[in-house]
């Protein structure tokens, strides 16, 4: 789940409002992590107990919702994967491959992948190797340029201004869309689920969050120490930029592992996730998944090569994920209730009363962010 999230977009994100909210930008990336944390502990929890997909929750509740969702879903996961796929060639770029090479070379390592025998655990294998990886390298860039911690933490807790999107945003790139069924359907198909599983289950979804917030925490970290040197980002690459300007040009190849990392784990957990809900569509792809999978990668690698991955698209597909939320995460809040999909468990009541809070946050957050989405154009 937390390499699902740490894709192009997060890093284009993270830089991007970095450089243009400095300090201020701690509140959003603690605001976000509080509601991450409550919507991913709800939803995943309710799916394990329920043991079904969300697609399958949702029909379960209104016929025809799963279906609804399940096209949500794989439109903005199609998105995602776009920018996931471009992030590999880029990466590679940096490290002296050709970017459309780099790219192919990327979406058919992510499907071979993806189709081997036991691809489920190789899956998981290499995603906690590339995402270790990532925050390492990180953490090297916060060394190198020696952020403020005492303008950061002020900015976290007393924000000079609050500004809707970029919360919305990353709630959107964290736990929107796919992203925050990724790691619910993994332990599904692992065969985890029922109430006795609840511990683990809500542990690794605490500790999938903390994750992508300690990354997030380390790249802002890091930018920051940047711009308050006076260094102005490159709009058309802020987070490769700011680990150039931090740390010259090895600290630019370091940028083209991250990148590279960060796109590749990113196309396998889209690709699986997107395609759990797809599957649920037809028996066909239940018994045979593998060609749409290999379809849903090279799709989204052709359309790369063809139009291209803009830097504001990639913020845009987070606030979209961001507005999908209120509908999933309602969706699952009201299944916890229905005692036909969840048979004696009982929901925590503090963990429903803050999920229909982060619900009401979203929705509300997702109204306003609307107008502000022009300022991406």
């Amino acid at each position: 789940m937390a390499t699902s999230a740490i894709g192009p977009g997060f890093l284009t994100q993270t830089a991007l409002f970095t450089g243009s909210l400095g300090a201020d930008f701690g509140f959003a990336i603690l605001a976000s992590v509080v509601v991450d944390v409550v919507v991913q502990a709800n939803v995943w929890r309710v799916l394990c107990v329920a043991r079904r997909r969300g697609p399958e929750l949702a029909s379960a509740l209104v016929p025809g919702l799963g279906t609804a969702l399940t096209l949500l879903v794989a439109v903005g996961g199609f998105a995602f994967n776009v920018g996931n796929v471009a992030g590999c060639g880029l990466g590679l770029e940096v490290l002296g491959l050709p970017t459309p090479v780099g790219a192919s070379a990327s979406a058919l390592l992510a499907v071979a992948l993806l189709v081997l025998p036991r691809a489920g655990r190789a899956m998981d294998l290499f995603s906690q190797g590339l995402g270790a990886l990532m925050i390492a390298l990180t953490a090297v860039l916060v060394l190198r340029t020696g952020p403020d911690p005492v303008s950061a933490l002020r900015g976290a807790l007393a924000p000079a201004a609050v500004d809707v999107l970029p919360v919305l945003t990353l709630v959107g790139g964290t736990v929107g869309g796919y992203i925050t069924f990724a790691g619910a359907h993994r332990l599904l198909d692992a065969g985890l689920g029922g109430p006795g599983d609840l511990g683990p289950v809500s542990r690794a979804a605490v500790l999938g969050i903390l994750v992508t917030g300690a990354m997030r925490v380390l790249l802002f970290l890091a930018v920051l120490g940047v711009v308050g040197q006076g260094a102005a980002l490159d709009p058309g690459n802020p987070a490769g930029s700011a680990f150039r300007l931090g740390a010259g040009e090895w600290g630019y190849r370091f940028f083209g592992v991250v990148l590279w990392s960060a796109a590749v784990t990113s196309v396998v957990g889209c690709s699986y996730t997107t395609l759990s809900f797809l599957r649920w569509l037809h028996p066909a792809v239940e018994r045979n998944p593998r060609p749409l999978l290999s379809l849903f990668i090279v799709g989204s690698l052709a359309v790369y090569l063809l139009v291209g991955r803009p830097v504001r698209v990639l913020v845009l597909a987070g606030a979209l994920n961001g507005l999908i939320l209120p509908a999933t995460l309602g969706a699952v809040l009201v299944a916890s209730r229905r005692r036909e999909l969840m048979g004696d468990y009982r929901h925590p009541a503090v963990l429903l009363v803050a999920g229909w809070l982060a619900w009401l946050a979203t929705l509300v957050g997702g109204a306003l962010a609307l107008s502000d989405l022009r300022r991406l154009f």
